[in-house]
């Protein structure tokens, strides 16, 4: 396809060029189709017989003038001579010509040429009449049916107005959907969708030169904003490893220490900071980005995480289906669903894992007989580094990144979190994900 025509200004253009073609090619054929169903002479046409009638009147005999009115009445014209005076009492309105009639004739005139004796709108006694003269003491008139005058005058130019306005309509709305809804339809459906660990182009190049630059131009933004983060990740990981080497060290120092509460405290404190290292660059490895989809038997990895925690004394039970296969990041649900469980264990003493299938998608439920949390703070826990222990009375710490991994991975699922209350109390974290 030529540049030009690429562009939406070329499109446009091709466009318009489309619909004058189809305008002068469909126009005469439609008029021709409108006249064989309706045979009436147009107002020019009328006004140029009468013209040539007196024309031939003037230059006739008085006995050779009735022969040529009666001759053409004959032929089926309604003609006759009348005085010359009778054209004071024309009228350029009648009282029963309906409005209609003259806005169609106002938005439509006779075309460009000698006007009738009265002008193109002349009413005798409220009859449209055509009238010319022949001396100066004569004129030829014919009444005109104001139907006949509708049909004949207006409809042939109405015609054109007509498939120029529904040519330009149809073809303007079939581009508006082809060239522009449906590519930024798509775009906006990329956006929604948006994984940022994924290395694929986001948006598709593709359409118009307007759309491709506004697509390359996404996803430029998008590879900005990846490199940028990746660089953030690549400088906080550095720093939490990092930390690790001058911390073992330290460990390795202070469980040489005699026997105090001092050391004791040391070591605990020493404990502490492995756990929060721990936990940050679990959350700055992003495992789950870069794990593709695959068809995996959630009921049993489930189980596999119930079975786990109880075995380390935790009052954990799995209730559902034995099997239950869906399409989904195997790794990344199992971690998930583990930091709920982590959770619900710091919190409460009994944790049941619930699994069902609804329409079209698979709930999990992790449920505790904990404090719960309360409303006002269940948005701000999902974001990364809050912590609001004290909703959930406890003592243990850590830099709040559990559930913004759950709620991340959750997204990259295309699924929802909810915190749903328990009665009288307790906790119930459902992740919904959509069975595909």
């Amino acid at each position: 396809m030529p540049l030009g025509l690429r562009t939406i200004h070329g499109q446009i253009t091709l466009i318009i060029g489309l619909a004058l073609l189809i305008v002068v090619t469909a126009g005469p054929m439609l008029e021709r189709w409108v006249r064989s169903d309706h045979s009436a002479s147009d107002l020019e046409q009328i006004a140029e017989r009468i013209h040539a009638i007196s024309d031939v009147l003037a230059a006739a005999t008085p006995d050779e003038r009735a022969v040529i009115v009666r001759a053409a009445r004959q032929s089926g014209w309604d003609v006759s001579l009348q005085p010359l005076s009778l054209s004071e009492r024309f009228a350029t309105f009648s009282e029963t010509e309906a409005s209609w009639d003259r806005a169609i004739e106002w938005l439509f005139p006779p075309d460009d040429w000698a006007a009738p004796l009265g002008g193109w709108r002349t009413f005798l006694n409220d009859t449209r009449v055509i009238a010319a003269r022949v001396d100066d003491t004569t004129m030829l008139m014919t009444p005109v049916s104001s139907e006949t005058m509708l049909r004949g005058n207006f409809l042939g130019q109405w015609m054109y107005y007509l498939i120029a306005l529904v040519t330009l309509i149809i073809l303007f709305f079939a581009f508006a959907i082809w060239a522009i809804m449906l590519p930024l339809r798509r775009i906006s459906h990329a956006a929604m969708n948006a994984d940022i660990s994924d290395d694929a182009k986001l948006f598709e190049e593709r359409g118009s030169v307007e759309i491709i630059a506004l697509a390359r131009a996404l996803n430029s933004m998008r590879n900005r904003i990846t490199i940028m983060v990746e660089s953030r990740t690549r400088m906080l990981r550095g720093i939490s490893h990092d930390l690790r080497t001058p911390l073992t060290r330290l460990r390795l120092r202070v469980e040489h220490l005699p026997q105090t509460p001092t050391r004791d405290a040391m070591l605990s404190d020493i404990n502490h900071l492995d756990t929060l290292l721990t936990e940050s660059l679990g959350y700055l490895r992003d495992n789950h980005g870069q794990e593709a989809i695959e068809r995996t038997d959630i009921a049993s990895a489930l189980q596999t995480i119930a079975s786990e925690f109880a075995d380390v004394g935790f009052d954990v039970t799995y209730r559902g289906p034995n099997r239950l296969i869906v399409n989904c990041k195997p790794i990344a649900i199992t971690r998930a669903i583990s930091n709920l469980c982590d959770n619900a264990t710091k919190f409460g003493k009994t944790v049941a894992i619930e699994l069902r299938q609804i329409a079209g998608a698979v709930a999990i439920d992790v449920i505790d007989d904990g404090p719960g949390i309360e409303k006002q703070h269940r948005q701000r826990v999902l974001e990364p580094f809050v912590k609001i222990d004290e909703s959930r009375g406890s003592s243990n710490t850590g830099f709040g990144l559990g559930l913004s991994i759950v709620s991340e991975i959750v997204q990259a699922h295309a699924g929802t979190l909810e915190f749903i209350d328990r009665q009288p109390h307790g906790l119930l974290v459902r992740v919904t994900l959509p069975s595909r």
